[in-house]
C-alpha cells in the first residue's frame, strides 16, 4: 500500500504548489486562532484553486463552531477535528473530516476508538500545544491502533526518522509540519526538506 504523505502548516500558494510538485498528497491548513501557522480564508482560497484537483486539502480547526467549520469546509476538502471535540461533532461532517488525538498512553488509543469514521490521526500530547511540537508519538501505542482504522501518524516526523515511524507503525498516512520547515520560519516550508522527506518514505516502499 501507498503511504500518503501529508504537508500540514502551509500558508502560501508557492510552498503548496512546491510540495505538490514532489509528490504530497495533501496539504493541511491551519485555522486554528493564536497559532504559528494560521491562514484565513482567503488565503486558503487562493491555495485551493492554485492545487485544484491535485492534492486533498484538509482544514485544520480546534474547538471551532459548527458554523465556523461548515464555512471552513466549503473551502477545504476535508477537515481535520484537533481540538476536544466530542465524537457527535465530527458525525456531521463525515466521511469528509476526521478527529485527531493527543497521544501519550493507552487511554489515550480508547478515546480515539470512540470516534467514528474510517480514518484518525495521532499527534504527541504535549500539554498546552495542540500540534506541530516536533514531538514523537510512541509508535507501541499506536501500532494496534493503525491495523484496525486508517491511521494518518503525526508528531516529530522528518526526513530522518520517518521510515523508522512507517516500519514501525504502518499507517494509511504520514503528517509532517514542523520537520520541514525553514530554520526559523514556521510560516514557510524547505522544499529540499520536502523533498527528502518522499523520498524517505519512498524509499523503503511505502
Amino acid at each position: 500500500m501507498t503511504v500518503h504523505i501529508k504537508v500540514c502548516g502551509v500558508t502560501n500558494v508557492d510552498d503548496a504548489l512546491g510540495c505538490v510538485a514532489l509528490g504530497v498528497s495533501a496539504i493541511g491548513l491551519n485555522f486554528v486562532p493564536g497559532t504559528p501557522r494560521v491562514v484565513d480564508l482567503d488565503t486558503a482560497r487562493a491555495i485551493a484553486a492554485a492545487v485544484s484537483g491535485r492534492a486533498l486539502l484538509v482544514g485544520v480547526v480546534a474547538n471551532a463552531t459548527r458554523e465556523t467549520m461548515e464555512r471552513i469546509r466549503t473551502v477545504v476538502g476535508c477537515l481535520q477535528l484537533h481540538g476536544d471535540e466530542p465524537p457527535e461533532a465530527l458525525e456531521p461532517f463525515l466521511p469528509h473530516a476526521y478527529k485527531a488525538i493527543r497521544v501519550a498512553d493507552a487511554a489515550d488509543i480508547a478515546l480515539a476508538e470512540r470516534y467514528p469514521g474510517e480514518h484518525v490521526l495521532v499527534d504527541a500530547r504535549v500539554e498546552g500545544a495542540l500540534g506541530g511540537t516536533g514531538v514523537r508519538v510512541d509508535p507501541a501505542l499506536v501500532a494496534p491502533l493503525a491495523r484496525k482504522r486508517r491511521v494518518t501518524l503525526a508528531g516529530g516526523l522528518r526526513p530522518s526518522n520517518v521510515a523508522e515511524a512507517l516500519q514501525a507503525v504502518h499507517p494509511y498516512a504520514v503528517d509532517v509540519a514542523s520537520g520541514v520547515e525553514r530554520a526559523g520560519d514556521p510560516r514557510r516550508k524547505d522544499l529540499a526538506a520536502v523533498e527528502a522527506f518522499v523520498a524517505a518514505v519512498r524509499a523503503h516502499g511505502f
